[in-house]
Formats: C-alpha cells, structure tokens, sequence
C-alpha cells in the first residue's frame, strides 16, 4: 500500500547537463561536467540527465563516465526515436548503477507536419518501437511528447497509453515552447491520467521552458494536476529563455508546504554552491535579482525594509539565507585575520585545498585585505575557485604593468614563468585588454579563437574584485572556459586568459595532441 507521504514524493530530474548547455556559449568540458554532476548527486538530485550521447564523441564521453562515476542518482541519455540514437544511449548509461534512456517524439500537428513530415500513425509507431527497443536494454525507460502542450489530446492519450504499454516508466509531457499557462497544464496531466487506461503504471513528469515566464509556475501547477518528476536546471539555464529553475521549485515546495503538500530529496543548503558552480563552468552569470540565488535575494536596501528586518527578519523575509546556503553573516575576515582563521572560513564555505594551493590563496587573501576596505564571502569564495581552477598551470603571471588613457598607444609590459623561466615582453594595443592578450601572444605564440571575454564584480563597491571569464577553442576545436578574479580588471583578465592557455594545453597533453599551439584572431578591440 502506497503511504500519503510516498504518493507526495517528488522525483528531481535535473538537465543542467543536457538541456542547460544547450544554452547558446554554454558548453561545459568533461572534466565539468563531472564537477557538476558529483555535486547534483551529493545535493539528492533523483535523475541526472547526462547528455544526448549521439550528438558528439564528447556527449557520449561525459555520459558514460558521469555514469561510471555517480552512485546514487539515475543517469539518463537523451535519444531521439531512432535505432542508433537508443543505441547508442543504452551503451552510454550502461555503467551506471541505474540507468535510463529518455527517448522522445514529437506529437503536435505543427512538429509533426513541418518537423517530423510524419502522419500521426506513423508517429503512433514510432512511439512503440523507440520505447520497446529502449526498454530492452535498460529497465527505465522515459518518453516525451515533445511539443506535449500544443498536441490534440485525443492523440497524446493514444500516444501515452501505447508508450507506457511499450514498457516506459515514466512518461514526460514537456511544455517545449513555453506555450502553457498554470490552469491549463494542470488541467492537461488531470486529463490525460484520467483518460489513459494504464496511466498508473506510469511516473508523470513535467519539464518546462520559460518563454513567457512561467516555467515554475507552470511545473508547480502540473505537479498539482498528478506528475511526480520535475524536470529542471540549476539557474533555470537552457535554451532561448531557460528551463524551469531547480532552486526555485524546490524552495517554492519547502516554503509553501502548507498549500503544496509536496516534497523531495535535495539538501536546499547547498543550492547556493550548485549555482555558483554551474554559473562559473558555463560561463552564465546569474542575474542579481534572480530568485533564491541572486546576489540581491537576501539584500535588504530599503530603509523600511531594513527596519523591518531588524526588528524581524520574518517581516521580508519568506525563507532564511541559511536554508539554501547563503552565509548571513559575510563579514568576519580582515587583514589581521591569520593563516588559521582563514582555513576555517574556507571549511564553512565548502573548500578543502592542499597546503600549497592554501598557501598561495592566503597570500593573496591578505594582499587584498590591504588593498580593500571590506573582504566579504564572495572574495573568498573567488581566491578559492582561482587556486583550484589554476593550480596545475605551467604559465603564471609575475607582473604586469599597463599605460592606458586617452592619449594612447595602450601598453602593456608583462613578465611571465613559463615552467620555471621568466620572459619579459612589451605589447601595444588598441585597448588595455587588447595589449595584455597580445603581450601573451608574444611570449607564447598561439592560434586561439577568443569566443567570449566577460567580466562581473564579485562584491559591491569600486575597490570589488572583478572576476573574469574567458573562453577559447584551438584550431583541434577544444574549447575551454577559465575564470580568475582580482581587484585589478586587467590582472584578472591577463590571468583568465593564461588559465584558459594552461587548459588547452593540458588537455592537449593528456590527448597526445600539440600544447599550447593556439593565434588570436579575436583581439578585443578597445576594450
């Protein structure tokens, strides 16, 4: 007998991996999207969707090894309705302690017309075969309608019922477009649980687009109509406007248990870490009014508002920072602060570094204590990312030094270790940037395609580290992502770009290509 706790239970399906870096510049690396996954699967997430293993050698490497390596979540493969997608899916996840295949079909009139150019009956047997031979290789089969919401409903029940009868276990009925709105997709799971004759056999899940907003509204609303997964992304990252955010559901079923008497397995404390983590490896920063996350979520500037919270913080505040992993408390390193206060407050923030990382993250912690008034969570927070990020360089930044103004030329003379010897070099310029970026490419000769340069402060305030991203591809089309922050804009960016370079060479070395072989052709003009 199924227990009212059990029937509320709900499964957290998260498609970071596969959906989210969908994301137009959201690639994420192997060695990413392990970090990524280690972390969803530590946090409680159910369903890790790795990948769509067919889509590259590099989806289908990152699937099977998330699948050799995580434990406890189900690791699924996205495929398509065809033989060699389900496949080649099956041979991805078959490592995994549970594994699935999530296969998926369009059903609407308008997909199955233009896209497809299928009859619907052709479509109806599709459904059968893609399920069936899915379901003999693994015994967790999920199948989507895609484009589920604008589908006649006579034919997605026929099409429901046939998949469940094929052997799916969970059947998704993905609002892909953002089209829905939260009545009408309650409505949708209610009538197609009541009309589907085996719909019990079944797990129903929800996945939603934010085209117009409503991706959790609408996923909050389909878990009320009977769906038990949701599916979701850490940041709400995907394509065109994002996925429904995996943070905001589950603390909109924690927050308003009274009224959704829903519940799931993830630890809200470390939702904060997850999304800085997701943010940093796909180069996406979160909008700092972003629910739960944001950087101003748990702000208060409002002189009523701050009275309120002193007094109360329950006045305007639903939830407490603490919940979902924010420190309430930032402001407790300075620069009399030793070597083991600063070990401690890298253990409260979840980082374990070596002594030699440790070592070199400290210095620069008290380098920036003198130069800042205030040093906040955030910085720390950066030191620590830049030293993990960066401790296996083989080129480092000794110095640095620009001219720049409105008399021009931008200068920039810069000396750098590489592996173990010094080479100055002076560089000009059309903007400060521009000159730091050539000064390495003198020094380290290179055809690298600057394919993004981001920069963003780390905390409030002029004297903010500003933390800088960059990603690059080789002319093999490696690509990586580096990050370094720094009070100095060009200091972090110069140190960014050599994290990117020490990258690509490295994995070049462990793949027995050519280091560090990579011209800029992107020089950042003026910048």
């Amino acid at each position: 007998m199924t227990s009212s706790s059990d029937a509320n239970r709900v499964i957290i399906f998260d498609t970071t991996l596969r959906d989210g870096e969908q994301s137009p510049g959201a690639s994420m690396t192997l060695e990413e999207k392990l970090e990524v996954a280690t972390l969803l699967d530590q946090m409680g997430v159910d369903v890790i969707e790795a990948g769509f293993p067919i889509a590259s050698n590099g989806d289908f490497e990152a699937v099977s090894e998330i699948a050799k390596r995580v434990r406890n979540a189900t690791i699924a493969g996205l495929a398509r309705a065809g033989n060699k997608d389900i496949d080649r899916a099956g041979e991805a996840v078959r490592h995994a302690a549970k594994p699935r295949i999530h296969t998926f079909l369009s059903t609407s009139p308008v997909h199955m017309k233009y896209k497809l150019q299928m009859e619907p009956e052709r479509v109806l047997e599709l459904v059968v075969s893609s399920v069936t031979r899915a379901r003999n290789l693994v015994p967790d089969v999920e199948w989507s309608a895609e484009d589920g919401t604008r589908t006649e409903m006579d034919f997605l029940c026929r099409c429901v019922e046939a998949a469940i009868k094929a052997g799916a276990t969970t059947i998704n009925i993905p609002d892909t477009v953002g089209y829905t709105v939260p009545e009408e997709y309650r409505a949708l799971f209610r009538t197609v649980r009541e009309r589907v004759p085996n719909s019990d056999k079944a797990i129903f899940s929800v996945h939603c687009h934010n085209d117009l907003g409503l991706a959790v509204a609408n996923t909050l609303a389909g878990v009320e109509g009977g769906a038990r997964q949701i599916e979701c992304t850490i940041n709400g990252i995907g394509e065109r406007a994002g996925n429904a955010a995996l943070e905001e559901v589950v603390m909109a079923l924690k927050t308003r248990a009274d009224i959704m008497p829903y519940h799931c397995g993830i630890d809200p404390t470390m939702l904060m870490r997850a999304s800085k983590l997701v943010s940093a490896v796909s180069s996406f920063p979160v909008q700092y009014n972003k629910a739960i996350v944001g950087r101003n979520a748990f702000a208060h500037e409002s002189g009523i508002h701050q009275d309120g919270m002193l007094k109360n913080t329950q006045t305007y505040e639903i939830m407490t920072p603490e919940s979902v992993g924010v420190l309430k408390t930032s402001l407790v390193m300075g620069k009399h602060s030793g070597r083991h206060a600063f070990r401690e407050k890298l253990k409260e923030l979840g980082y374990e570094l070596g002594e030699n990382a440790l070592e070199d993250a400290f210095k620069r912690f008290k380098d920036l204590a003198d130069r800042k008034k205030h040093v906040y969570d955030e910085d720390i927070e950066a030191l620590a990312d830049d030293e993990i990020d960066n401790a296996d360089d083989h080129i480092k930044l000794v110095s640095l030094t620009i001219v720049a103004g409105t008399q021009g030329p931008q200068l920039a003379t810069m000396t750098l270790d590489v592996e173990g010897q010094h080479k100055t070099v002076q560089a000009s310029g059309t903007g400060p940037v521009d000159a730091c970026f050539k000064a390495i490419h003198a020094i380290i000769p290179h055809e690298a395609k600057l394919e993004l340069y981001q920069v963003h402060a780390v905390t409030e305030g002029t004297d903010a580290q500003a933390e800088v991203s960059v990603r690059i591809s080789d002319a093999e089309g490696r690509v990586v992502n580096a990050r370094a922050a720094d009070p100095d804009t060009l200091v972090a960016s110069t140190r960014s770009y050599l994290a990117a370079l020490n990258k690509l060479h490295s994995r070049a070395a462990r793949m027995g290509g050519v280091a560090v072989r990579i011209h800029s052709t992107s020089p950042l003009g003026g910048v």
